[in-house]
C-alpha cells in the first residue's frame, strides 16, 4: 500500500487531531517500528509498519465506518443551509474524512444511522436490488390491527401514487396509541410515515433500530457515535 503521512494516518482514527499528533511526535510518544518519529510529516505504510502512540498500536482503517445514534433535530446530510446536520455531531477530524450518511433519516426520526467514506458498500446497502432490511420502532395514534399487518404484507399504493413493496408490520401494543416494528426492504421518502398515515395511523415517534444484520448499539446515548468493528463491517458486506 502507498505510504501516508503520519499526521494524516493517525488522525484518521478519530482519536487525535493533526495538531495533537504533532505534539505527540514532539514529545517522542509516536514510534514507527520501534523508532521515535522525528516529524509528523514522515510517511509509513500502515499495512506493514507497526505504529505506536503512547505505547498502543493504532488500528488503521482503509475506510471509516461510524454508527451514530441520531437524535431528533438533525438533518441526514453532509451540509444543509436549513439547519444542523448529523456531521455536526462528529469531531472535526472525522468531518474532514469525507464521510456521508448511508441513506437518510427524517429530521425528527431518531436511531441508527451509518456514516462512511466507502462508496461501493454504501451503494450496495441502499440499492433496491439488495433488499436490505431496515427495522423501525414506531409509535402511532390509533389502534393497529391485523388488517393493517396484512396491508403491509401485501404492499400498497398510496393516494399520491407511491407504490410500496411488501413490508412487515409487527404490532407490539395496540390501543389509543399503538407500538410496532416496521421492516422495510426499500427506503422511499418518508415511507414509514406515509404508509401508516395511509392506514389512518399517523406516526407520533419513529426510531430506526437496525439495518441489515446490524442493530443499534443500545449503549450509545442520543448524539453519540462509535466506530464499527471489523467484524461488523464484514457482516454488512455479507448482508
Amino acid at each position: 500500500m502507498e505510504k501516508q503521512r503520519l499526521d494524516k494516518l493517525i488522525a484518521s482514527t478519530g482519536r487525535w487531531s493533526r495538531r495533537e499528533v504533532k505534539n505527540l511526535v514532539r514529545q517522542g510518544r509516536v514510534l514507527v517500528d520501534g523508532v521515535p518519529v522525528r516529524s509528523a510529516e514522515e510517511k509509513a505504510d500502515p499495512e506493514k509498519a507497526e505504529i505506536l502512540v503512547n505505547g498502543e498500536a493504532i488500528a488503521y482503517r482503509r475506510y471509516t465506518w461510524v454508527m451514530l445514534n441520531k437524535p431528533a433535530g438533525y438533518l441526514s446530510a453532509t451540509e444543509d443551509g436549513r439547519g444542523p446536520t448529523v456531521m455536526d455531531l462528529l469531531p472535526a477530524e472525522l468531518r474532514r474524512q469525507g464521510l456521508f450518511p448511508v441513506g437518510r433519516l427524517d429530521k425528527d426520526t431518531e436511531g441508527l444511522l451509518l456514516l462512511t467514506n466507502e462508496g461501493g458498500l454504501a451503494h450496495e446497502l441502499l440499492s433496491p436490488r439488495h433488499h436490505v432490511d431496515k427495522v423501525y420502532y414506531a409509535r402511532v395514534a390509533g389502534r393497529l390491527t391485523e388488517e393493517d399487518c396484512r396491508a403491509f404484507a401485501a404492499g400498497m399504493t398510496l393516494d399520491d401514487g407511491l407504490a410500496c413493496l411488501p413490508a412487515e408490520l409487527a404490532i407490539l401494543s395496540s390501543g389509543r396509541e399503538s407500538e410496532a416494528h416496521v421492516t422495510l426492504r426499500e427506503g422511499k421518502f418518508h415511507q414509514v410515515k406515509r404508509m401508516l398515515a395511509y392506514l389512518g395511523k399517523p406516526v407520533l415517534y419513529l426510531e430506526r433500530v437496525s439495518m441489515g444484520n446490524l442493530p443499534l448499539d443500545i449503549t450509545l446515548s442520543r448524539g453519540e457515535f462509535r466506530f464499527l468493528t471489523e467484524q461488523e463491517v464484514d457482516q454488512l458486506r455479507k448482508t
